[in-house]
């Protein structure tokens, strides 16, 4: 007997429209000053930067959120459904390198930054005095923020400074330059000037170094040596001294009565 086959059964109609809805979702994007992916943005204090962001190839209406770092910026209702723009002004060095996000409100994995390359010469100035005692150890420090990155030059007397191995240390980060001197010597005297450059200009604080004789140092052991010393002999001369001085008071009484 031959055998009969079935025919096939068409898909159902829910499985289309989900599969039309999967690439209805894949084709939706945003855009952010028409950048589609995350890009930094170049910028210089107390200018103005506008962010304007648009849901493109969406089938209905989409709510977007934008972030500043990690926290929500409030948008009005009216500025949140399919396009969205914000205002960041005056822009200031604590703005640099903040990203600004705008996201989908329904799908937060829909997102474009826009990271803020705040522009700003090195922010340096004022002068300090130190007294320092010979044979101590002594730090200078310059704090110093600029974008782009500054290069530090230090100067003694108004002369490039001649840095000795072994007693002169530099250190420097991105915010922090400094001078280790060890073992301070009568020479340094002098005034030291901590130059902070950029392409965009420069900073300079200067440090005015007084070299102190070095102070006698008594050792404590010694003091508390002697102090015991003097304490134990005394203590014993009273002692050893007692019968007379017991004499002389029974004598003083006894011509008092």
């Amino acid at each position: 007997m031959a055998q009969r086959h079935s025919p096939p059964v068409p898909c159902p109609a829910p499985v289309l429209a989900i599969s039309f809805l999967a690439w209805a979702a894949t084709g939706l994007e945003l855009t952010v000053n028409d950048h589609p992916a995350d890009f930094p943005l170049p910028t210089k204090p107390g200018q103005a930067v506008a962010l304007s962001c648009l849901v493109h190839n969406s089938s209905q209406a989409e709510r977007l959120v934008w972030y500043r770092g990690e926290g929500q910026v409030g948008l009005s209702d009216g500025n949140r459904e399919n396009s969205s723009s914000i205002c960041i002004f005056p822009v200031s060095e604590s703005d640099h390198g903040v990203a600004f996000t705008c996201r989908l409100e329904r799908d937060r994995a829909v997102q474009v930054s826009v990271l803020l390359d705040v522009e700003f010469p090195p922010q340096l100035s004022g002068e300090e005095t130190l007294h320092i005692e010979e044979e101590k150890d002594v730090t200078l420090t310059c704090n110093s923020k600029s974008n782009p990155q500054a290069q530090t030059t230090w100067y003694k007397d108004n002369n490039s400074l001649t840095l000795q191995p072994g007693r002169h240390e530099l250190y420097q980060t991105s915010e922090v330059f400094q001078l280790s001197i060890r073992k301070i010597q009568k020479s340094d005297n002098g005034t030291y000037t901590c130059v902070v450059e950029s392409p965009l200009g420069k900073g300079t604080k200067d440090f005015h170094l007084v070299v102190e004789d070095k102070k006698p140092v008594f050792p404590k052991e010694a003091v508390i040596a002697a102090i015991v010393v003097v304490t134990v002999t005394v203590f014993f001369g009273i002692v050893a001294r007692k019968d007379i001085l017991f004499k002389c008071f029974r004598k003083s009484s006894e011509t008092a009565l």
